[in-house]
């Protein structure tokens, strides 16, 4: 297989052809072959590709996608770096459910706000916090 163009790689993969260059720069994916001076990517490029949007897709940042690659001993293996990985995000993503649904009580709480002043609400809240301090 003489590998694909970064144009149908990109549209494979849903991304413009400048994230598959910046992917490069970053070292997730190994610089291409060329022909005519053109990049040509081949299967083992298209499965790192794969990886990389799954990662994306899952919420892990570029550094945390760099991380699962490049970030253990290389005879560590794939299933080991995911439940590392997916460790720490599920404990980011517990503290941010629990951050969400603090917001939404104090949202619905909001809804029914009897204050005429903003100057009212605001030391209604200082008022609260002061109790809870207690």
């Amino acid at each position: 297989m003489p590998g694909l163009p970064i144009s149908e790689v990109a549209r494979r993969f849903g991304v413009r052809a400048s994230a598959l260059r910046y992917y490069e720069q970053l070292g997730l994916l190994a610089p291409p072959s060329r022909t005519g001076g053109q990049r040509r990517y081949d299967a083992t490029a298209l499965h790192r590709l794969a990886i990389v949007r799954c990662g994306r897709q899952l919420g892990f940042s570029l550094a945390e996608i760099r991380e699962l690659l490049f970030g253990f001993r290389p005879e560590t293996p794939a299933s080991m770096r995911w439940q590392q990985l997916s460790s720490r995000k599920l404990a980011d993503l517990d503290a941010t459910l629990k951050r969400l649904k603090f917001m939404r009580r104090l949202l619905r709480r909001m809804q029914h706000c009897g204050c005429t002043t903003l100057e009212q609400c605001g030391k209604g809240m200082f008022e609260r916090a002061c109790e809870r301090a207690r």
